[in-house]
């Protein structure tokens, strides 16, 4: 199950650097998530400092 970013994203970019495996893209108005990409590793939930990240 690949996760999900809110409305509460802010585009820091911390997310999209701390994914290993590359599944976070700029969006607009907020970054999203590759799901075929994601392996629902939880780094960028730990590295959103809005909490915007969560399991879909």
């Amino acid at each position: 199950m690949a996760h999900v970013i809110s409305d509460d994203c802010t585009m820091c970019g911390s997310c999209m650097e701390a994914c290993p495996v590359e599944a976070i893209s700029e969006g607009d108005p907020k970054y999203v998530i590759d799901a075929e990409t994601c392996t629902d590793c939880g780094a960028c939930v730990e590295e959103c400092p809005v909490d915007a990240i969560a399991p879909e």
